[in-house]
Formats: C-alpha cells, sequence, structure tokens
C-alpha cells in the first residue's frame, strides 16, 4: 500500500505551480498523499534533516525536478539511506519508473526494490491536477548552520511563468546584445507568452538566469514554442523538445534546431522579428 509524501515549495506564502503536477504523479501510485510546503528561504540541509524526522512509513517522497527538488531531495535520500531517481517522466508501477538519460536523447526504465523511494518529477511530463490539495505548512526553526540563505533575487514579470505558459519565445546568442532582447519582448507581449533563453545568452549576460531553458536551466513543454537565434545545443533541446509545436528562426541551415523545429525560417533574425511583430 502507497502511502506518499510531496514536498511543495512556497515562496513568500505562494505556492508554486510544480506541486500540482507532483500530485498528478502521486495519484498514479495512490490516493494516500500529504502535501508539505517549504518556504524558499530554508536551506536545503535545514529542510531535508526536518522532513527527514517525518519521513518514516512513506513509502514514496516527491518534489518537482526543480532548483527547489534537485536542492531537498539527494540530501534527504543520504539521510534516510533510501534510493532516489531525478527528473521521472513516467511512472509504470509503485516501483517502477522512466527518466531521461543522455540529456534527454534516450529513456530508462528502471525499477525500483526499496521500501521507500525518493523521486523528482518533471512537471511537464505530468498534467496538472485541478483539486486544491491539502497542505501542511511546517515551520522550520533549527539551524544545522551549514548554509544561510542571504536573500531571494528573482526577476518579477507581469508575463506567463515560463514553466507553465502556452507560448514561449525564446532568445540565443544570435540576438546579440541585451538590448535586442527587447524585440522578444515586445512580440512576447503581444502573445501573452512567456521569454526564455538559451544558456549562452543567459551566460553572455543579455538576460536573466532564470530565464534559462535547457538541461541545466528549467524544463518546458508548451503549446507553441518560438526558439530565434538559437543553435539548438543538446543540453538547450532537452529542456523544450517536447514542445507542442517549435517555431525555429535561424540564419544557419544547419543549425540543430531545424532537426526537431514544425516550422523553419532562415532568415536573419534583426529582418524577420520586426515584420513579426509588425503583423502581429
Amino acid at each position: 500500500m502507497s502511502k506518499i509524501l510531496i514536498i511543495a515549495e512556497h515562496v513568500n506564502g505562494q505556492r508554486q505551480p510544480a506541486v500540482y503536477h507532483c500530485v498528478m504523479a502521486a495519484k498514479q501510485l495512490g490516493d494516500d498523499i500529504k502535501v508539505l510546503a517549504v518556504e524558499a528561504n530554508v536551506t536545503a540541509e535545514n529542510a531535508a534533516a526536518y522532513i527527514a524526522k517525518l519521513a518514516n512509513g512513506y513509502t514514496h517522497i516527491l518534489a518537482p525536478a526543480n532548483t527547489f527538488g534537485k536542492n531537498i531531495l539527494p540530501r534527504l535520500s543520504g539521510l534516510l539511506d533510501a534510493p532516489m531517481l531525478s527528473d521521472i517522466t513516467e511512472i509504470h508501477d509503485a516501483a517502477t519508473f522512466s527518466r531521461p538519460i543522455y540529456a534527454g536523447n534516450a529513456f530508462t526504465k528502471v525499477k525500483i526494490k526499496s521500501k521507500q523511494v525518493l523521486l523528482t518529477i518533471r512537471p511537464t511530463a505530468f498534467e496538472a491536477d485541478k483539486t486544491e490539495p491539502e497542505v501542511e505548512k511546517i515551520q522550520i526553526t533549527e539551524d544545522l548552520g551549514l548554509s544561510k540563505f542571504v536573500k531571494l533575487e528573482a526577476h518579477t514579470s507581469d508575463r506567463p511563468d515560463l514553466t507553465t505558459a502556452d507560448i514561449v519565445i525564446s532568445g540565443g546568442r544570435g540576438l546579440q546584445s541585451k538590448e535586442n532582447f527587447a524585440m522578444l519582448e515586445r512580440i512576447a507581449d503581444k502573445l501573452n507568452a512567456a521569454v526564455g533563453a538559451s544558456r549562452a545568452a543567459v551566460d553572455a549576460g543579455f538576460v536573466p538566469n532564470d530565464y534559462q531553458v535547457g538541461q541545466t536551466g528549467k524544463i518546458v513543454a508548451p503549446k507553441l514554442y518560438i526558439a530565434v537565434g538559437i543553435s539548438g545545443a543538446i543540453q538547450h533541446l532537452a529542456g523544450m523538445k517536447d514542445s507542442k509545436t517549435i517555431v525555429a528562426i535561424n540564419k544557419d541551415p544547419d543549425a540543430p534546431i531545424f532537426e526537431i523545429a514544425d516550422y523553419s525560417l532562415v532568415a536573419d533574425l534583426f529582418k524577420v522579428l520586426p515584420e513579426l511583430e509588425e503583423k502581429l
């Protein structure tokens, strides 16, 4: 009989959307589900130590496969001496799961022989549950002194959240500057879309880190993904290739992004984007 614990992230008291995808995944394991809310300003070491004391009796402990979940669950796995699987995309039964390997180019099916297993769930692989789960907010006061929360720096925007938006328009190194990203942002506003970026664009300082889509950034699967000036490194493709429709704009006809695009336009983005904005 499965008994499931979900670790949910709260930011300034606000529940983050990834928990609803975790709930949907949990319902494939059983109906005995409990959700614990952890504030983002609690360090992973303190959170893992606290949760470890509550974990006895749970067969499955779930968290989203984002920075929050990836921070806490490996530490919790060590404290509980229980196996952990990351980035789960499919649940076959209570002991068998699928997850991507080789930057999403292949999937492995894993069977766990343990009474307790920890799983990080890829939100884009599961629909969001429509019900409001009952959440227990916990207060973690014990400080192990291993790390210290200084401040939370998060980019605020009126646009949809990158991980849940129906439309995402992302820019890469081809945009050449921070100022040129304004072209994408104006189009995003017309489409009610979120703005994303490749790691190269983030590393170049064109946009903040929380714009990054890819293996080391955010995993997205919108209805429409528009890639502008992005060559299509395997790490970026791993974060967006599950999008329902992919449009790629790049002046290099051999760019890898065209291999997975549904619609491809070989053209100079500095000519295409103003025309697209005008027509929209």
